[in-house]
């Protein structure tokens, strides 16, 4: 039983690999949502900083000009 709950596939070369592989992909996406994570953080600190509400002096100039 012990050996199930830790991963063991036996001594078949190709489920090893296998096993590598989706264990590898597994940390990458793990890698992804943190990182993801992180970005979303900054970006909602900054919706509430006020910083993403407000249109840049140069977006405003641009807009009024083609108007």
């Amino acid at each position: 039983m012990a050996k199930a709950l830790v991963g063991y596939v036996g001594a078949d070369p190709r489920l090893l690999d296998d096993n590598q592989r989706l264990r590898r992909k597994i940390a990458d996406l793990e890698a992804i949502v943190l990182r993801l994570q992180a970005e979303n953080d900054a970006l909602h600190a900054q919706v509430h900083d006020g910083d993403l509400l407000t249109v840049p002096e140069q977006l405003r100039q641009h807009a009024a000009v083609r108007a």
